[in-house]
């Protein structure tokens, strides 16, 4: 699969689990936790468009940044929902994190 088809993939997967945990009742929902993981899904779809019109040599450069702050946010988020005690939303926000880090070593 290419880098701006999995970049898509992970933007789609990140808008869908933002809306889960959006939708969550408000003794399960953390809501700068959700802030978080809604600011990241942002920063992903600003280059969820160009990205397939980057050409392979300049990926590295423009997508890292966006990337390891992508990474940064949702760890954050992530870390937010473990001092809850709410594991599986931490899990999740997990998967999400490996998808960027692998993304990342595979510019």
């Amino acid at each position: 699969m290419k880098i701006a088809d999995r970049y898509r993939q992970l933007t789609r997967q990140a808008k869908e689990q933002a809306h889960q945990f959006a939708s969550q009742p408000d003794g399960l929902r953390i809501d700068r936790a959700v802030r978080l993981i809604e600011k990241a899904c942002a920063e992903l779809e600003e280059w969820s468009e160009r990205v397939g019109e980057i050409p392979q040599i300049h990926l590295e450069g423009k997508l890292s940044p966006v990337l390891l702050h992508v990474h940064s946010t949702l760890d954050r988020a992530r870390v937010l929902y473990e001092d809850s005690d709410k594991n599986d939303e931490a899990a999740v926000i997990w998967d999400l994190e490996q998808q960027v880090y692998r993304l990342l070593n595979d510019l």
